[in-house]
C-alpha cells in the first residue's frame, strides 16, 4: 500500500490532504487512485492539466528520437508516452513520475533486437512488444513475491559506470547523423573507427544545423529549465526545411507519420519463437525499475511524500503491459521527463492522463506536420538527453573517497563499451552480487583494547592508544556469523592468536555486532572452544543478541562457555579473569 505522506506545513499541498485520508485496505491497497482520488481538490485540476500538456510537448520530440534509437518507426515512441503514462497512472504510487521511453532502454532494444529480427521491420516491432510483455510479467511476479528490495543489491557505483558507458555508446550511434554521414560498425570502437574514416565526407549544412539545434537546447536547459524547448527546436526546424532551400542540401527527414491512435495489437510472437527475449527483458526491467524508483524517490522527498517501491513494480508492469498491447516497446520512469512534469505543477498522476489525451489529439490531427522534421534534430535531442547520464562530479567524488569503488565503476563502464549494453547490464548485475558476497563473506574482524580511563573497549587498529589486557585477546565480528564467512573469521582469529606476544589465557568474543548466527557459526564457536581449550585458553562469548543466545543455548554451549547474559559485558568478563568482583550478572 502506498505509504502516507510525511508532515508538511502547507495544508493546500497534495501531501497534507492525502496524508489526512484514511488508509485503504484490501484490493484498494494495490490501486493508488483509491487513496488520492477521494482527497482530490478542484484547484489541482488546472495544475495537472497544464503539467500534462507541458509533458506532452516535451515528450513528443524526445519520443520520436528514442524510437529511432530503438530501431522502430518514430510513432512507436509517441505510443510509449501515450499508453505507458495512462496505465501507470492507475497503479503507480508516485504523483510526479512520468513514464515513457528512455535512452538506455531504447538503445538496448535497438542493438539487441537487430540480431533477433533479421532485418524484418514487422518482426522487430513484435520482438520489442514481446519484450515489454515479458517485463510486465516479471514485474507482476516480483510484486507478488515482494522482491522490490532486491534492487538494493545493485550497487550505485556499478550503475554510475554503466550509465557513462551507455551514454557514450548511444552517442556514437547519433554522431554520424550529426555529421551527415552513413556511419556503421557493430560495437563502440568499430563505430568510432568508421566515423573517423567518414569525417572527410561531412555534410557541413547538416552539421551546422545540428550544432545550432544543440546550442538552442543547451541554452534552453540553462535558462528555461522544465520548458518544452525541444518542441520549439522541432517546430523551427520543420519550418526551416519547409520554406527554405535547405531540404535540397542532403537532409534526411522523418517523413509522414500514420494518423490515428495505436490499435490494440498483442505481440505476434511467443517466447519460444525468439531466442534471447528473457535476458533482454530482465536487463530492461532492471534498468527501468532502478531508474523509475530513483526518480520517484527524489521527487517524493522534495514534496515531503513517500513512494511504495513494491507498488512501483505493479505500476511499471502495468505501463509495460499497455505498451505491449498497443504497438509500443518497453517504458520506464525517467528523471528528466519527471522533472518537467513536476516543475510544470503536477499534483497527482492525473497529469499523465492529460498528457496522454494531448498526445492522442496530436496523433489524430497533427502528425502531418512532422513530415519535414530533419533526423539531425532528433540526433541532437538524443545527444542532449544522454549527456546527463555521465556524472563527472560523482565519478570524481568516488575516485576521491574510494579507489576500489572507482575501479568497480570503471569495470562496468568498460564492460558496456567492450561487450555492449545488454551484456554490460548483465555483467553489472553479476559484479554487484559478487561484491555483495565478497563483503559479507569477508567481514571485518576487530581486535579490541581498553579505552584509557574507561570500562569500554574499541578497535585497536583505529585507536592505537587503546590498552591491551595482558593474557587476554578481545575480538568482535562486525557482521552476522553465517556459513559463508565463518572460515574467514576463524582464520583471522588464529592469525592474531599466533602473533600475540605472551601467554594467552582468555579470548573474549564480543557478539554485540552479530545480529544473527546460524548453525555453522555456532559450530565454529564450538570448534574454537575445543581448539583453544587444548592450548589452555578459555573462550567467552559476551553481549550476544537474544536470538543468538537462544541458538547458543539450544546447542548447549552456555554450560561450556559460562554465562553469556546480555548484562555481562567485555569488561565484566575481564574483571572476573583478573579476580575482581563482578555484580549484576543474571541469566536470561
Amino acid at each position: 500500500m502506498p505509504k502516507s505522506d510525511g508532515p508538511v506545513t502547507d495544508s493546500a499541498t497534495p501531501s497534507a490532504n492525502l496524508a489526512a485520508s484514511a488508509p485503504v485496505r484490501g484490493w484498494r491497497a494495490a490501486f493508488p487512485p483509491a487513496e488520492w482520488l477521494p482527497a482530490y481538490r478542484a484547484q489541482w485540476l488546472r495544475n495537472d492539466a497544464i503539467a500534462g500538456v507541458t509533458l506532452a510537448a516535451y515528450g513528443i520530440p524526445v519520443s520520436l528520437a528514442y524510437a529511432l534509437l530503438a530501431g522502430l518507426p518514430p510513432q512507436y515512441g509517441i505510443y510509449c508516452y501515450m499508453v505507458g503514462g495512462l496505465f501507470y497512472a492507475l497503479f503507480g504510487s508516485s504523483r510526479q513520475l512520468a513514464i515513457g521511453p528512455t535512452s538506455a532502454i531504447s538503445m538496448l532494444i535497438g542493438v539487441t533486437v537487430a540480431d533477433m529480427a533479421g532485418g524484418d521491420p514487422g518482426r522487430w516491432a513484435d520482438i520489442a512488444a514481446l519484450t515489454a510483455l515479458v517485463i510486465a510479467a516479471m514485474c507482476a511476479l516480483a510484486w507478488l513475491l515482494r522482491l522490490s528490495s532486491l534492487v538494493n543489491f545493485i550497487s550505485e557505483t556499478i550503475l554510475l559506470g554503466f550509465k557513462a558507458g551507455a551514454a557514450l555508446t548511444i552517442a556514437m550511434t547519433q554522431l554520424p547523423k550529426l555529421f551527415g554521414v552513413k556511419g556503421g560498425g557493430e560495437d563502440f570502437f568499430e563505430r568510432v573507427i568508421v566515423l573517423v574514416g567518414q569525417l572527410p565526407d561531412t555534410n557541413l549544412a547538416v552539421l551546422m544545423f545540428g550544432l545550432a539545434a544543440i546550442a538552442v537546447l543547451v541554452l534552453g536547459e540553462r535558462f528555461l529549465p522544465g520548458r518544452p524547448v525541444a518542441l520549439f527546436v522541432v517546430a523551427i526546424s520543420i519550418i526551416a526545411l519547409s520554406v527554405t532551400p535547405l531540404s535540397g542540401l542532403g537532409f534526411k527527414v522523418v517523413g509522414a507519420l500514420p494518423t490515428g491512435l495505436p490499435a490494440f495489437q498483442p505481440p505476434g510472437l511467443r517466447l519460444p519463437d525468439v531466442d534471447g527475449v528473457i535476458p533482454l527483458a530482465f536487463a530492461c526491467m532492471l534498468l527501468a525499475y532502478v531508474e523509475s524508483v530513483s526518480a520517484a524517490r527524489a521527487l517524493a522527498q522534495a514534496h515531503g511524500q513517500e513512494i511504495d517501491p513494491r507498488q512501483e513494480l505493479l505500476g511499471l508492469g502495468a505501463a509495460n503491459l499497455g505498451a505491449a498491447l498497443f504497438q509500443a516497446y518497453p517504458v520506464a520512469g525517467g528523471l528528466s521527463q519527471s522533472s518537467v512534469n513536476d516543475k510544470a505543477g503536477a499534483k497527482t498522476p492525473l497529469a499523465l492522463v492529460f498528457a496522454s489525451i494531448t498526445i492522442a489529439l496530436c496523433l489524430m490531427f497533427l502528425t502531418g506536420l512532422l513530415a519535414n522534421l530533419p533526423s539531425v534534430v532528433l540526433a541532437a535531442i538524443v545527444l542532449m538527453a544522454v549527456k546527463g547520464l555521465i556524472n563527472i562530479r560523482e565519478l570524481h567524488h568516488v575516485w576521491r573517497v574510494s579507489r576500489f569503488e572507482f575501479s568497480v565503476s570503471m569495470v562496468a563502464f568498460a564492460s558496456v563499451l567492450l561487450l555492449g549494453i545488454l551484456k554490460g547490464v548483465i555483467l553489472a548485475v553479476l559484479v554487484s552480487l559478487l561484491l555483495l558476497i565478497r563483503r559479507v563473506a569477508h567481514p571485518h574482524v576487530a581486535f579490541l583494547g581498553q579505552i584509557p580511563g574507561t570500562r569500554s573497549y574499541s578497535d585497536m587498529d583505529r585507536n592505537p592508544e587503546n590498552l591491551a589486557v595482558p593474557g587476554v585477546l578481545v575480538f568482535r565480528v562486525d557482521a552476522s556469523l553465517l556459513y559463508f564467512n565463518v572460515e574467514h573469521v576463524r582464520d583471522a582469529l588464529w592469525q592474531r592468536v599466533r602473533s600475540t606476544p605472551g601467554a594467552l589465557k582468555l579470548v573474549v568474543c564480543d557478539m554485540s555486532a552479530s545480529p544473527l548466527v546460524d548453525l555453522a557459526g555456532v559450530r565454529m564457536l564450538e570448534a574454537l572452544h575445543r581448539e583453544l581449550q587444548a592450548l589452555g585458553i578459555r573462550l567467552r562469548p559476551v553481549a550476544a543478541h537474544a536470538r543468538v543466545r537462544d541458538i547458543l543455548r539450544a546447542e548447549g554451549l552456555e554450560e561450556r562457555f559460562g554465562n553469556f547474559s546480555h548484562t555481562v559485558s567485555v569488561a565484566d568478563v575481564i574483571d572476573e579473569f583478573q579476580g575482581k568482583a563482578v555484580t549484576g550478572a543474571r541469566s536470561d
